[in-house]
């Protein structure tokens, strides 16, 4: 099975396959209808606290990994969403596509769970 990522605001493909959001907040101007999503996942997004330390900060991407990382096997709730969405993965292979609505498609956070889940499936 294979995770990739994708701007929620980019346009929907058949290469898509099983399409998750794993932002907290729903993306401005997105309407659900061109969102098509088969899940909204918002747990295994980074707590609020975090992501207002981070605010994209390229320059705090290191310690945001370790950060993030960490809350991915530390918190119960992010712990059972991660799970979920592995299972998620399992049941709709081969592509699992995970949407966020950051503008950059290397500072996200949605990449570095892509990558956190790529490592423990």
């Amino acid at each position: 099975m294979t995770f990739q990522i994708k701007r929620v605001y980019d346009d929907v493909s058949a290469d898509d396959g099983y399409r998750v959001l794993v932002d907290r907040l729903w993306p401005r101007g997105v309407s659900t209808e061109r969102a098509r999503l088969d899940a909204w996942l918002k747990d295994v997004a980074p707590s609020p606290t975090l992501r207002t330390w981070w605010n994209h900060d390229p320059a705090r991407l290191v310690e945001f990994t370790a950060r993030y990382r960490a809350e991915l096997e530390g918190d119960a709730d992010t712990l059972r969403a991660v799970d979920e969405l592995r299972q998620l993965a399992v049941h709709n292979p081969p592509t699992t596509t995970l949407l966020y609505g950051a503008k950059d498609p290397h500072v996200n956070h949605a990449r570095i769970l892509a990558e956190y889940l790529a490592e423990s499936m």
